[in-house]
């Protein structure tokens, strides 16, 4: 079931965690006046005035007009401020670069996108990083003061503790790279960096409010394919920040994969698995790029075309039954697929992996896993890499409360 909302605490030493409580569900309900604040936080009026005012007094809450009257004072709305700040995200994808500008409450005020340099050592794709980040604040005109940082989502696995990325697939001779270190340096902002499926699902968490409250598992399918974990309104990143690697679990068979193992899930469910298996099959490209021919594969599959159709429910069902031993060993009856490899396939491949999973979760009587499209869109990895930066400065957090 979906957590209606974090709970605040009168203890001392949490006034940090009190205010990202309060800020959090103001964003997450749109618009909600004092009264109902202090009900869903569990704070004291006297907390709350206090905690409302501070948020006024800087500029991320707004008063908004009045709600409905019920016979007595019509009480105060609030909401937080759009456009108090923003943040810039940038999602490093094998074949591109896209970029983002997000106001304070998940809406993209701007978008750009371009082609990875021909040269994709680390130092040129760095290079387009940072203009493209300047090319974002230059067109919206915003301050850039009033940008908070700069989100980076890239493919795992990462090296955290030194803000590196470690190989990506697709990014020939890359090694160990400190990429978020060379984009501050280039950038001149603050830089957070994470694995695209863990931004993909934060973006998703702050983008839909309570819609998307307490645990699901974003499944974010793009090149390859991966998984964020959110669990109690709490993203999971595990002890080196690289958990939601499904794309290397074993999926049965003896098929090679990039990573050099065998029998990967990316192996059967990557976009080049899946050409590769539409051409074996019969199906019919030119030579186009593997976007290309997948993105074709999927509008005849979309339009009821048998072959493409069951290529692609054969990637869909290898994909619902690592979903299953993922949602029965977290215990979680959510699951978001997003990605850009969705965009002319959803709804086939939602069905599906639904009907995997109904059979296969452990369980389903008590929990029943229900399977949706994201609410981000295919920009999920630059929008999560721009939440990043939002979640790390607004969203409450039990390490506030744990911390020495």
């Amino acid at each position: 079931m979906a957590k209606a909302s974090w709970q605040g605490t009168n203890l001392p030493r949490v006034g940090g965690f009190n205010r990202a409580v309060v800020l959090d569900a103001i964003r997450r309900r749109g618009e909600i006046s004092r009264v109902e604040l202090a009900q869903r936080t569990g704070l004291t009026a006297q907390t709350m005035s206090n905690i409302v005012r501070a948020l006024i007094e800087d500029g991320l809450v707004t008063e908004n007009g009045h709600a409905p009257s019920t016979g007595g004072k019509r009480r105060v709305l609030l909401k937080v401020a759009a456009d108090a700040y923003s943040s810039v995200g940038l999602h490093l994808d094998p074949e591109r670069i896209t970029g983002v500008l997000l106001d304070m409450a998940g809406g993209v005020r701007m978008r750009s996108t371009r082609r990875l340099p021909d040269n994709a050592a680390p130092s040129a794709v760095a290079s387009a990083l940072a203009r493209t980040l300047q090319q974002l604040v230059r067109r919206s005109g915003i301050e850039e003061s009033r940008v908070l940082g700069v989100g980076l989502a890239v493919p795992g696995p990462l090296d955290s503790a030194h803000r590196q990325v470690l190989s990506p697939p697709n990014l020939t001779g890359w090694g160990a790279v400190p990429l978020a270190d060379i984009v501050a340096e280039r950038a001149g902002l603050p830089v957070v960096m994470d694995n695209d499926a863990t931004a993909a699902a934060i973006g998703e968490r702050w983008a839909g409010g309570e819609h998307r409250a307490g645990s699901f598992v974003y499944v974010y399918w793009g090149t390859g394919v991966g998984i964020g974990v959110v669990l109690d309104d709490q993203v999971h990143r595990g002890v080196s920040n690289n958990a939601g690697e499904i794309g290397h679990l074993n999926s049965g068979g003896g098929r090679g994969c990039h990573c050099g193992r065998r029998g990967c899930l990316e192996a059967h469910c990557s976009m080049r698995a899946i050409v590769a298996d539409w051409r074996s099959a019969g199906g019919e490209t030119g030579e186009e790029s593997i976007a290309q021919s997948y993105e074709q594969l999927c509008r005849r599959a979309a339009d009821g075309d048998a072959v493409a159709g069951k290529v692609l429910r054969a990637a869909a069902t290898k994909l619902g039954q690592a979903l299953a031993s993922v949602v029965s060993v977290l215990d979680v009856d959510r699951v978001v697929l997003g990605g850009p490899a969705l965009r002319h396939a959803s709804d086939l491949v939602r069905t599906q992996v639904s009907k995997v999973l109904s059979k296969q979760v452990w369980a389903p009587e008590v929990r029943p896993v229900q399977v949706t499209p994201a609410l981000i869109g295919e920009d999920a990895g630059a929008v999560g890499a721009a939440s990043l930066v939002l979640d790390h400065a607004y969203s409450p957090r039990l390490a506030t409360l744990l911390g020495p």
